[in-house]
């Protein structure tokens, strides 16, 4: 397990091992939570990768009527 160091801009480096095992890439996003006195990293994945998510749900949008109608 690798340590690291906090910056003095509060910047840390992510160690070349765990950037390949999660094939991370610069711009990805990634999420900071709070969980009793640790800190968990948590990859957000791409919009993309919600397609398809809840099957069955219909997703033609319904407007109000008075939109429909201008």
């Amino acid at each position: 397990m690798d340590a690291v160091t906090i910056s003095s801009k509060y910047q840390v480096v992510i160690p070349r091992a765990i950037r390949e095992k999660f094939n991370l890439k610069p711009g990805q996003k990634i999420m900071f939570i709070p969980y009793n006195d640790t800190l968990r990293i948590v990859l957000v994945p791409p919009i993309e990768k919600a397609e398809g998510m809840f099957e069955g749900i219909d997703t033609d949008p319904q407007r109000e009527k008075v939109d429909r109608e201008v």
